[in-house]
């Protein structure tokens, strides 16, 4: 006993559904692959992170409002990365620190 059908033609159209079936499938995997490469290639050639960030304030022409470690997840969509050697004048300007990541400490300027 068999559950594909009895006679040659139904057997044709089940094996053209199944020809045009596994083609749909494969052309979706090759997409899903391509997807995925390019994925990777992309986290490949990001930047790195900025070790340190300086966020403005809201209002143009003021001073930063804050300085922060590069990974703090307290810092604002305002920011900018800077060198280790801008974070440090920037603290030593002034600027406040951030009270969540402490980036006096990491930078080793203590008051």
């Amino acid at each position: 006993m068999t559950d594909l059908p009895p006679d040659l033609s139904r057997l044709r159209i089940l094996e053209t559904w199944l020809a045009l079936t596994l083609d749909r499938v494969r052309r979706q995997i090759a997409d899903e692959e391509r997807r995925e490469a390019e994925r990777r290639r992309g986290v490949q050639a990001r930047p790195p992170a900025p070790a340190w960030l300086i966020e403005r304030s809201l209002s143009r022409g003021t001073p930063p409002v804050y300085v922060h470690v590069g990974d703090c997840c307290m810092v604002g969509k305002r920011s900018k990365g800077v060198d280790r050697g801008e974070a440090v004048r920037a603290l030593v300007d002034g600027i406040d620190a951030c009270q969540h990541c402490r980036p006096d400490t990491a930078l080793g300027i203590l008051d």
